[in-house]
């Protein structure tokens, strides 16, 4: 089975369930965004939320997918930055515990946090305060950490850093690793389309987006913008929520149907797609295949709150998988 490499920013969720759309409106939030939020704005929302129910647990995108990936039992990695605090103690004993080796560069800045704004509708909407996680540095980047490794992950969040990226994807091209890249969120492309287009077209051999990062990269629908999106890429995945997902390879496209449950909080199901995708590459199986268990994933961790499906459950998760 391939060994998998993921870089990115070191967070802890806190996922705060609003009554309303008044908390997105005043702190000016778009509904459904990821957007960076300074130290003093972060601590305001969370005196603006403190009435309501929220749960802390390890986050951050790219941990999300590679905990999910050792949790099935991929050999896995993780490149971040934390605060010599508790917090910062909790994410990486979490992943430790999942099984991942773990490569935390510790900061006297505060570990970062990611405020997800969970609305009545079960959409997320996130405040995040990096803190620590983008310290992250080129000079962190050696061409042994990555040796070990058959496929590099990184979550698209990290591209405001984009010499840092780009020098990741030069460093797994040259040990002929293949490189994953999720789009993150739609404002993310936006703020960034000229810095992902040299990483896409570059670097990149399979490719995640969901349906409105697609068209915020692309300005095309789904079906239009799978089509652009597998011309730069080896394999090129839009997820498209209740409807499923959408995979295309070469001239191979796939439609995977999403499984039926009930939705509780929408936090980490594009993380946890990719787990199941990148399981199934790393395995070997069929594109089919890779996004069945992408979809199963993103069903089960939407089930519950917040993006780390708990440990008990996952030996049902992989009987399931293993008879997809």
């Amino acid at each position: 089975m391939k060994k998998i490499l993921g870089i990115g920013n070191a967070l802890v969720d806190i996922v705060t369930f609003i009554d309303d759309e008044k908390i997105l409106e005043k702190f000016s939030l778009p509904k459904g965004s990821m957007q960076l939020v300074d130290k003093t704005t972060s601590l305001k929302i969370r005196e603006a939320t403190k009435k309501f129910q929220s749960t802390f647990a390890p986050g951050g995108s790219a941990a999300n997918t590679i905990y999910g990936l050792a949790m099935l039992g991929v050999k896995t990695g993780f490149l971040g930055a934390t605060g010599k605090d508790e917090t910062g103690k909790l994410f990486d004993s979490e992943l430790c515990k999942a099984g991942v080796k773990t490569f935390i560069k510790k900061l006297n800045n505060p570990t970062g946090t990611a405020i997800s704004l969970v609305t009545p509708d079960s959409e997320r909407t996130f405040a995040t305060y990096l803190g620590a996680a983008v310290e992250l540095s080129v000079d962190d980047l050696k061409k042994e950490l990555f040796s070990e490794y058959d496929i590099l992950y990184l979550e698209g969040y990290l591209i405001y850093n984009k010499d840092f990226v780009v020098k990741a994807c030069s460093l797994a091209k040259s040990l002929k690793m293949k490189v994953a890249l999720d789009l993150a969120s739609y404002n993310v492309v936006n703020d960034n389309i000229d810095a992902f287009k040299e990483v896409i077209v570059n670097y990149t051999d399979i490719l995640f987006a969901n349906s409105e990062e697609a068209r915020a990269y692309t300005g095309k629908e789904p079906e239009e913008s799978l089509k652009d999106l597998s011309q730069k890429c080896e394999i090129a995945v839009i997820k498209t929520g209740a409807n499923g997902s959408l995979i295309q390879s070469g001239n191979k496209i796939i439609k995977v149907q999403p499984f039926r449950v009930e939705c509780r909080d929408t936090t980490g199901a594009g993380d946890l797609y990719a787990a199941g995708f990148l399981y199934g590459l790393a395995s070997d199986k069929s594109l089919e295949k890779c996004g069945q268990y992408g979809s199963y994933l993103a069903a089960k961790v939407i089930e519950i709150t917040g993006a780390r499906i708990e440990s008990e459950k996952w030996p049902a998760i992989k009987k399931t998988i293993s008879v997809l």
